[in-house]
């Protein structure tokens, strides 16, 4: 399908969603030129835009607070997704202050650099905003439930939303805002909670459980969740906010447990270690606006079958991971975790 839109800056373009998502738009959205603009923090990697061509994507490594490069970059586009941040709960709990720095100086840089040149602005959430649910309490997170963010990386997504509201309100940027729930798929780094319990499988390490493991995540395939996300770009109502999720509640001993049936292990083959510290229990998103605005919905439903390509994803591609493997669960030991 052809876009009324022929140059976007993708910000984090390079980490995982924001790479699924230059990905998909190579593939569904024909003469759409991305430009990625990535700091190449250890979350990022250039070997997530291999096999792409400079007329598809061009990759300029760079920080999103500078604000003369990213004005630069801004005025030559027709909008910009905003995927960069920091956004692993454990780094912010041990240092608080890159977050602050990338998800609130970053998008207020971004945000002004769209102010002056009048280009369209999407920003890239998370239902971590909203806290947490009781794992008895039938509801879910809708687009009106109050912000309650418990952890610092939550808090300053709360931050950058708030931002991004004013400036649209006070200044006119032609912005929206979706808050996503777990995301999984081909290239997420192996910090995270799925490609961690399958790198450590393949590597022979016992998978790692916090607390009791009933904690519940609301999981969404990264091509459902980027799919989403060009849906309100190109016909979301500006100065809306979108929820994108896809009914994937599960337990994290759920998810664990499918992982080592998939990959031939028994279902106790696992460690339990100490809890985080503000762990939260449960989310869940309400898509319905979405879906009944934008007609936007999710293709891969089937959790499992989507868990057994992830696991084949990463068994095919262990050059890509491996070489972090090592300092990543040295990272983990040190936490006791």
């Amino acid at each position: 399908m052809d876009s009324l839109l022929s140059r976007v800056l993708v910000t984090g373009g390079a980490g995982f969603i924001g790479s699924n998502f230059v990905h998909f738009t190579v593939r569904q959205k024909p003469g759409v030129k991305c430009i990625v603009l990535d700091k190449l923090t250890y979350a990022g990697n250039p070997d997530n835009l291999a096999g792409l061509t400079d007329d598809q994507c061009q990759l300029v490594v760079g920080d999103i607070c500078d604000a003369r490069l990213v004005d630069d970059l801004v005025a030559d586009v027709d909008a910009v997704v905003h995927f960069a941040a920091e956004s692993h709960n454990d780094n912010s709990i041990a240092d608080p202050a890159p977050f602050v720095r990338t998800n609130v100086e970053g998008t207020f840089t971004l945000l002004e650099a769209c102010r002056r040149h009048g280009v369209r602005f999407h920003h890239i959430s998370t239902d971590e905003v909203y806290g947490d649910l009781a794992l008895d309490d039938p509801t879910r997170f809708t687009e009106e439930t109050p912000y309650k963010p418990s952890s610092p990386y939550s808090s300053t997504k709360a931050s950058s939303d708030m931002l991004v509201r004013a400036w649209h309100r006070t200044y006119g940027v032609q912005a929206t805002i979706s808050n996503c729930s777990n995301n999984y798929g081909p290239r997420q780094h192996i910090e995270k909670f799925i490609p961690r319990q399958i790198t450590n499988i393949l590597c022979g390490i016992r998978p790692k459980l916090y607390g009791d493991g009933r904690n519940v995540r609301d999981w969404i395939h990264v091509d459902d969740h980027n799919a989403a996300v060009w849906t309100i770009l190109e016909h979301g109502r500006i100065g809306e906010t979108y929820l994108i999720g896809a009914d994937g509640e599960q337990g994290n001993i759920d998810v664990l447990r499918a992982i080592l049936q998939c990959m031939g292990k028994e279902a106790d083959d696992f460690d339990w270690v100490r809890d985080r510290p503000g762990h939260d229990r449960r989310y869940a998103i309400d898509s319905t606006k979405l879906r009944t605005e934008l007609a936007w919905h999710p293709e891969h439903t089937d959790f499992a079958r989507g868990l057994r390509q992830t696991i084949d994803w990463y068994r095919q591609n262990e050059a890509w991971w491996r070489p972090l493997k090592e300092a990543v669960e040295a990272k983990y030991a040190k936490a006791g975790q």
